[in-house]
């Protein structure tokens, strides 16, 4: 089983060594991970991983060859926790929801918010005013309200939550991924502006061959080489609606990282805040200003936003907005503030563009950035590495 799950990580592009294999052998043969499928999995990562960009590789790999070890409780017939929740789990009819009023308004919201913390005494199920789950109050989780607060649901099932209280973990694009298709590099290549700089180690044949002739003996010349002086700032959004598109971004980063020597990538997530950060290992302590990077890079540097630009329009439009913080400036004051620095830029959005019109952020954020956005599809990055131009 080991060796198997072994030869697996190297077939997935895991860089694993016999080294690293024995080492984990080793600590197996004197019990570390006790029996508990969860220790395993820590100790095997921490033994075989030595690169976060390849720990997405490593659970996926895990998971596959690991499937359906799962600790047993001791009566054999404990009901797993997941199940009943998904059972607690509101569904309405579209005529039901329509039937359900918001508060009218973020200010309201957390106000009332505020009240009902301070009211409720303990856990609630179903009804519409309480802070619980399986209704359609505006707070809690797993039911529905057009204009809630979502605390304590795993992950997105609406796409209406106005603030969300969790600790949510993002991952890193992998800029290894291997392409589908050459056609995303083509299209990026229509963003390029040739120049020669660094050391002259590149034989210049033709002023060799011209100062040959013209001096009477052999002249060697050299000249540098001949590069992609284009400089692109590349802003990713991560997180929520966006793990639907990770595919479709990786491809892109990837390719990007190929085409462009001078490529500086940030995150954010749903809208660009006064910071955003490299790392979403360590976005909670890590985060870089958007002041620094506005005072750090040119503005020759083109500017490329990769996001499905659906949120709550109060996260672009409203102080104090962010599902995820308070927010002393919208949203949109930030993107004004980046637009007016590096004036070439561009949004690629992996929404089919036949939907964009559904959506009330996409509607606002391509007006900030004055129909400048592509869809995120070979024809659209061609469209967009054109108007960069």
């Amino acid at each position: 089983m080991f060796i198997a799950f072994f030869e697996a990580l190297k077939s997935a592009g895991v860089p694993v060594s016999v080294r690293e294999y024995l080492t984990l052998m080793e600590a197996m043969d004197k019990d570390v991970a006790g029996r508990q499928v969860d220790a395993f999995y820590y100790l095997a990562r921490a033994c075989l991983v030595k690169d976060e960009r390849h720990l997405d590789r490593f659970d996926q790999v895990f998971g596959h060859c690991f499937k359906g070890l799962e600790a047993v409780a001791a009566d054999g017939h404990a009901i797993p926790e997941d199940w009943l929740r998904k059972l607690a789990e509101k569904h309405l009819t579209e005529e039901e929801k329509r039937q359900i009023e918001a508060l009218g308004g973020l200010d309201k919201l957390l106000e009332t918010l505020k009240k009902r913390l301070e009211e409720q005494k303990g856990r609630h199920q179903g009804g519409s005013k309480w802070i619980g789950t399986a209704g359609t109050s505006p707070f809690g989780a797993y039911g529905y309200n057009p204009e809630g607060v979502r605390i304590g649901q795993d992950g997105n099932r609406n796409f209406r939550a106005v603030k969300v209280w969790d600790k949510r973990e993002f991952r890193d694009l992998d800029d290894q991924v291997d392409l589908g298709t050459r056609n995303i590099k083509v299209a990026l290549r229509r963003l390029r502006k040739f120049a020669r700089t660094g050391a002259a180690d590149e034989l210049d044949l033709d002023g060799t061959i011209r100062e040959t002739a013209r001096q009477g003996y052999l002249d060697v010349k050299l000249r540098p080489e001949r590069r992609n002086a284009v400089k692109v700032l590349l802003f990713l959004d991560v997180g929520g609606s966006m793990d639907w598109h990770i595919g479709q971004c990786e491809e892109l980063f990837s390719a990007a990282r190929s085409e462009f020597k001078h490529l500086e990538h940030f995150y954010f997530h749903n809208c660009v805040y006064e910071s955003v950060w490299k790392s979403n290992a360590r976005r909670a302590s890590e985060r870089i200003p958007l002041h620094d990077v506005l005072h750090t890079f040119g503005s020759d540097y083109k500017l490329i936003f990769v996001g499905d630009a659906s949120m709550s329009p109060y996260e672009i439009t409203y102080a104090n907005g962010s599902v995820e913080h308070n927010n002393e400036e919208p949203g949109k004051v930030w993107l004004s503030r980046l637009l007016a620095t590096y004036p070439h830029a561009v949004w690629l959005n992996p929404v089919q563009e036949a939907n964009w019109g559904y959506t009330d952020s996409i509607r606002l954020i391509r007006h900030i950035m004055e129909e400048r956005m592509f869809p995120l599809t070979v024809q659209g990055i061609d469209a967009a590495m054109r108007e960069l131009t």
